[in-house]
């Protein structure tokens, strides 16, 4: 039945299906996310059957449990076309809510739609008087031995948990698993809607909002003082997108500049010497020398996804989870990889591991990025471990990509994710001469730092160096601990290469959100965007944010704001690297840090952070 409804699915919708010749990926990957839903509504009663299978209530109850499940199905699916020709997608987290307004929502319906609502009336009829024949209770079983009910209810239980789990891998299916390409509503092609709406569900229980934790703040006032530290001007281009503002870049370029970041999972300032840590990375302290070397970059949090949502989109950090895994972000918000594209870039994501995890390729795909080369599509790896490719593995993806993009003389945007310096501190032999144990977190940093030199010392002799600006940043810092927002610990390295960009140390205070505006005035690219992180090229940051479990810290000079929940903010002066000294409260500072976490809480749920449609 899923299978039909999908491939009917894909019949209507076959011109955008072929565009990213999407059949055998929607039909295939539909199979394997039936196979989760089905599993999960069948592992009850598979697993009692060999205890109550004898009996004849039990062989009702389960009757009845599967023609509700089967109408679910059913009702969801048929009420899929109509739902996408409303939002371009499956039914969703809307779907749900929607039911917590019946009077309105089906006043809608029969107002508007009664030869939709009669249609589906009778497909949902027909489907389910086939239920009731297809689940209707027969004989109870035969009472098995006593012996064989434990073994066989292990063994159909297990056989459910496989088909949830959709996967021999090390991590389970998800949605992400099965996007494919940059079409957002093809993506969701592949999933069931019941599975879609469940799911949508779920994930809500991550949108913890920052207006439940701390202080209350109006919308406006948040507004007028998040674009007010953001440098923006008071008039704003579109009320509906309140950051929404324009960018004119301070270099003027001949031609498109490519852009290449490089994200180093797990990088922190602890380990350069430069940046007044242990010195195990020269290839980077070297390359800083050449570029663009912020000394006091600050990250947004403590996850790669924090890290990854900061330098793509620039978001502000929220306690919630970051947003390429919340249901409202899923498309229609803001990435600069959309932005490059209404410019003619052609945007990827590159990653050593497998980009479902953490829903990275649903993500991307969902929001500008035109391809997604993760480890399944690697050429030739020459070391995989428990994290996917090594370090230098993916580097040669990059280089080998790069090369190709010279000869379409297309701009590109290309993020690139490392894997290699996370436990177990897997890496391949013979590249670095190890310090004791081979298997610790000093020796993967090195051999991190070595890959990337080596792809630096071969991408300089490159046809593609000349015309790429590149950033090398950390996602975050790694075993964060420590006070109730450790500084130190948010404490990066971030570096900038390429034409025109002069060598210099700069010691202000910064962000990662900041980066991406800085990096599109060096590329030379005017834009309209809804970013409030500062274009270090013509103004001064002297401000971080950090997201620390439900804390919230607020960086401004040598003053340091703490939000905790339920709590008066707490001021600090801050020393580096670890010196906290408490002083009387600074009003002004509090309230620009309450605006800081809460505005972009808000921003999110009511979908405000994104570029204008595109009119047709």
């Amino acid at each position: 039945m899923l299978t039909l409804f999908r491939l009917g699915l894909v019949l209507w919708q076959w011109p955008r299906v072929a565009a990213v010749d999407g059949f055998w990926p929607v039909m295939f990957g539909g199979v394997r996310m039936d196979l989760v839903i089905l599993g999960m509504m069948i592992a009850l009663p598979a697993g009692l059957a060999p205890w109550f299978g004898q009996f004849a209530l039990a062989e009702k109850l389960t009757a009845w449990w599967f023609r509700l499940c089967w109408f679910a199905l059913v009702l969801l699916e048929v009420s899929t076309p109509q739902f996408i020709t409303e939002y371009d997608t499956r039914p969703n987290r809307l779907y749900f809510e929607y039911l917590g307004h019946p009077r309105e929502v089906f006043g809608m319906l029969w107002e508007g739609y009664k030869g939709l609502l009669s249609a589906v009336a009778i497909a949902v009829g027909l489907c389910l008087w086939l239920g009731f024949r297809l689940f209707a209770p027969g004989h109870p079983d035969r009472a098995l031995r006593w012996w064989l009910r434990p073994v066989m209810g292990l063994a159909l239980v297990a056989f459910c948990v496989m088909s949830i789990r959709g996967t021999l891998d090390h991590r389970p299916i998800n949605t992400s698993t099965v996007a494919f390409g940059n079409d957002a509503m093809v993506n969701t092609l592949p999933l069931n809607s019941f599975w879609n709406v469940v799911n949508a569900v779920y994930l809500m229980t991550n949108e913890k909002s920052s207006f439940d934790l701390y202080a209350k703040m109006p919308v406006d006032e948040a507004t007028r003082i998040v674009r007010a530290a953001a440098g923006l001007p008071e008039t704003m281009l579109d009320p509906h997108l309140p950051s929404l503002h324009a960018q004119t870049a301070t270099v003027r370029r001949a031609t498109p500049m490519n852009l290449v970041i490089i994200l180093q999972e797990s990088l922190g300032a602890q380990y350069s010497k430069s940046l007044g840590g242990e010195g195990l990375t020269p290839e980077l302290d070297a390359l800083g020398k050449e570029g663009w070397w912020f000394e006091r970059a600050y990250a947004t949090g403590t996850r790669s996804v924090r890290g990854l949502e900061a330098i793509s989109t620039g978001f502000l950090p929220t306690p919630a989870e970051s947003v390429l895994t919340l249901p409202r972000a899923e498309t229609g918000f803001f990435t600069i990889a959309e932005l490059l594209g209404r410019h003619g870039y052609f945007s990827r994501f590159v990653y050593g591991g497998e980009a479902h995890f953490d829903n990275m390729r649903g993500f991307f795909l969902g929001n500008g990025f035109n391809e997604v080369v993760d480890f399944p599509k690697f050429v030739d790896p020459q070391f995989v471990g428990s994290w996917g490719a090594s370090d230098e593995d993916m580097f040669a993806q990059v280089d080998r990509l790069l090369r190709a993009d010279v000869a379409s003389a297309r701009p590109t945007f290309t993020l690139a994710f490392s894997v290699t310096n996370h436990s177990p501190w897997e890496y391949p032999k013979g590249r670095i001469e190890p310090d004791g144990d081979p298997a610790t977190v000093t020796n993967t940093v090195r051999y991190a730092d070595w890959a990337m030199g080596e792809f630096f010392k071969k991408a300089r002799q490159s046809p593609y160096w000349d015309n790429t600006i590149f950033l090398i940043v950390a996602d975050h810092d790694a075993r964060v601990s420590g006070n109730l927002v450790p500084v130190r610990h948010f404490h990066i390295p971030a570096l900038i290469l390429g034409p025109g960009v002069a060598p210099r140390t700069d010691p202000q205070i910064m962000s990662q959100i900041d980066l991406a505006p800085t990096l599109l005035s060096l590329m030379g690219v005017d834009t309209v965007h809804p970013m409030l992180g500062r274009d270090l090229t013509r103004q001064v940051s002297n401000r971080a944010m950090m997201q620390f479990g439900d804390n919230y810290g607020y960086l401004k000079g040598d003053k340091l704001v703490v939000l905790e929940p339920g709590k008066p903010a707490r001021t600090s002066l801050y020393k580096a690297p670890a010196e906290y000294t408490p002083v009387d409260p600074d009003p002004e500072q509090e309230q620009e840090a309450l605006a800081h976490v809460l505005w972009p809480s808000w921003a999110y749920q009511q979908q405000r952070y994104a570029l204008p449609a595109v009119r047709k």
